[in-house]
């Protein structure tokens, strides 16, 4: 008897390069927006450079989480449609976002997932809309987080941060993505369907300011 295999399993493939990369990316835009939220160098040698580890636990949980995964749902979407799939960090991006971070400025160009393949249109906008889509998830993720740990008393000021940061993070990270300016998802995702594109940008805009 053959045993019952996931579909997930035929298109969900890593490289060893491919989570190197990721691995580095993640760590890099950690630490940068821990920086930031320290206020830069001048906050990290005065009293704010004591709470640098919090700051990097919550820019990890939240930030960190949601590159990687809107970066990862790209990818996955692709390789569904038989497409080759791979993140590659950009080390130039890297850099200039930890050097900016400790003047108290973000430019994150961490990286992107290359595509190689046959896609139509909607297919294209489809992988573009994977990644916002999924900030949006990671957003309603932690507000449900956050209603849980009042419920049971449990939200202390770390968790706090890391829920109230996480929601606003992703929706910002989904809004910005789908600004329609090539490279951005947002290009591809209206090219493809406009009321997709105005549905996406809708629930971020909401999430952000409810």
């Amino acid at each position: 008897m053959n045993p019952v295999r996931s579909p997930w399993v035929n298109f969900i493939k890593f490289s060893e390069e491919e989570l190197i990369d990721l691995l580095w990316a993640w760590a890099a835009i950690s630490f940068a927006f821990a920086v930031v939220l320290c206020g830069g160098i001048e906050g990290l040698r005065s009293g704010a450079g004591r709470e640098f580890p919090s700051k990097l636990i919550l820019a990890a949980i939240t930030v960190g989480v949601a590159f990687l995964l809107h970066e990862i749902s790209h990818k996955f979407v692709a390789q569904k449609y038989g497409c080759w799939a791979e993140f590659r960090r950009f080390d130039f991006g890297l850099i200039l976002a930890v050097g900016l971070s400790f003047f108290g400025w973000i430019i994150a160009a961490p990286g992107a997932v290359m595509i190689s393949g046959p896609i139509s249109r909607e297919q294209n906008g489809k992988i573009s809309a994977a990644g916002p889509l999924t900030n949006i998830i990671l957003a309603g993720l932690f507000f449900l987080l956050g209603i849980s740990l009042t419920k049971f008393g449990l939200f202390t000021p770390l968790l706090q941060n890391i829920v109230g940061f996480g929601i606003s993070i992703n929706a910002w990270l989904a809004l910005f993505n789908m600004i329609p300016i090539p490279p951005l998802d947002g290009s591809k995702v209206i090219g493809w369907s406009v009321p997709a594109w105005i549905g996406i940008a809708g629930v971020a805009v909401f999430i952000l300011f409810m």
